[in-house]
């Protein structure tokens, strides 16, 4: 009974932009399981791709001094679908996080974040592009904290949305929590129609406006995806991801 108790809901601000019934059906070991990873000290750890597992995905990250861990993800499938990362960073380490949420349907997907700079000069890069249609819901949360000894942190989040139609929805709470004086902090939100101006430029040289629409998404989705630095994984998951794009509902 007392863990039952403990299951996050809507209520809690972690959880507050996600699908009620579907946590409610969750199983409590997604909703409170981890899953684990080390990233020696200098070493390098790179996840591109969807997460492993479920619905809701859940994983902690520690990098240790001078490491570098870099995770990019596409979330595209799923009435629900979560992913969650946890990172702490030790002295010198780095972050790189970039990730695209397409929404559908009745669907909400979301990327929640937390950043943890444990020690001094680590830096971190968020970068989130977000595509929702129909009455599709895509979220962002994003947290960045700064411990007091955390001196030369260098920190940036961004996170972009375009609504195609009226009823589709995004949600954006970036939160920075800061102790230590020495620091570079930055982060953006903004959530939007499509670039009329831009999509009106194309047409009036010709180009039909299903391929302005593409060629707009494309440059749009390829942002999250600029950080990955082998250009053949670069590409496929542009293209993974405008395949998904094609395939939703219009």
């Amino acid at each position: 009974m007392s863990e039952t108790r403990t299951l996050p809901t809507t209520r809690d601000e972690a959880w507050r932009y996600a699908d009620g019934a579907a946590l409610a059906a969750a199983s409590p070991e997604a909703l409170t399981g981890w899953h684990r990873l080390d990233v020696a000290p200098g070493e390098t750890a790179r996840h591109i791709g969807d997460a492993d597992a479920g619905d809701i995905d859940r994983l902690r990250v520690h990098v240790g001094a001078g490491g570098r861990y870099e995770h990019f993800a596409l979330l595209c499938e799923g009435h629900y679908t979560r992913r969650e990362i946890e990172v702490t960073l030790d002295e010198g380490a780095h972050f790189e996080f970039g990730g695209v949420v397409l929404g559908d349907g009745e669907a909400t997907r979301e990327f929640v974040t937390r950043v943890v700079h444990a020690q001094p000069d680590a830096t971190s890069n968020q970068l989130v592009r977000a595509v929702s249609r129909d009455r599709a819901t895509a979220n962002f949360l994003g947290r960045v904290e700064v411990a007091r000894d955390a001196q030369k942190t260098d920190a940036g989040q961004n996170f972009r949305a375009i609504l195609l139609n009226e009823g589709a929805s995004a949600n954006a709470k970036p939160e920075l929590e800061i102790f230590a004086d020495d620091v570079k902090c930055a982060h953006g939100a903004a959530i939007g129609a499509m670039d009329e101006a831009a999509a009106f430029y194309m047409a009036a040289r010709g180009l039909p406006p299903e391929v302005a629409r593409a060629l707009l998404i494309r440059a749009f989705i390829a942002d999250a995806f600029g950080a990955i630095d082998d250009e053949e994984a670069r590409d496929a998951m542009i293209g993974r991801a405008l395949a998904a794009f094609e395939a939703g509902h219009d």
